[in-house]
């Protein structure tokens, strides 16, 4: 039987992100308080994840080119390497809102350390202050590296931000954590498979 596993954010790493708040409240779609601009107050606050381990068969035919499962309801990302010697289990934040979501099967077409930000054009019709361009550093909301999915502005990208990881709180990218994209970024290449449910 499968092992249930939690994933809670001390209170160390909470606090540390607080103090970054300052900084934060600069970059785009985050507000004074330190939550997302368009996240409901509600859930601001709930930024634990909670998921399983999973086998990759129900959702791949095989596992050529590495394959990466997306659980937008558990917020968690599961990879399988090509020889399935390698399985890594992450948190994850999800889209904000299910119309900001896309489901169903893509894969990595692009990878990029040190990614530049652009606010699409639905991000710049709601927030036409946002910046048209945000380079490499830790004002980039893509965080440290960015794997680029088939679907056009759809990425896996890190976060500077750690309040976003275990939320709905994006505009329909994936984010980890910089310590997990970048594990991450050196275990996929282009071509593997990505999967959203």
């Amino acid at each position: 039987m499968k092992t249930v596993r939690a994933i809670n954010l001390n209170r160390r790493t909470l606090l540390g992100a607080a103090t970054a708040g300052l900084a934060m409240s600069a970059v785009p779609g985050f507000a004074q308080d330190g939550t997302t601009e368009f996240e409901p107050q509600s859930t601001a606050r709930n930024n634990i994840s909670s998921f399983r381990m999973l086998d990759w068969q129900p959702y791949f035919s095989d596992t050529k080119n590495g394959a990466i499962l997306v659980d937008t309801r558990s917020r968690a990302l599961h990879f399988w390497s090509e020889d399935q010697s390698i399985y890594k289990l992450y948190p994850t934040s999800v889209p904000l809102t299910d119309d900001l979501t896309r489901l169903g099967r893509t894969e990595i077409v692009k990878k990029v350390v040190g990614p530049t930000w652009r606010p699409t054009p639905e991000m710049k019709k709601r927030n036409p202050e946002w910046p048209d361009v945000v380079g490499p550093g830790p004002e980039n909301p893509m965080g440290t590296h960015a794997l680029h999915l088939s679907w056009t502005y759809y990425r896996i990208h890190g976060t500077h931000d750690t309040r976003k990881i275990g939320r709905r709180s994006s505009n329909g990218c994936v984010g980890l954590y910089n310590e997990h994209i970048a594990q991450l970024f050196d275990l996929t290449k282009v071509g593997t498979q990505v999967l959203l449910i």
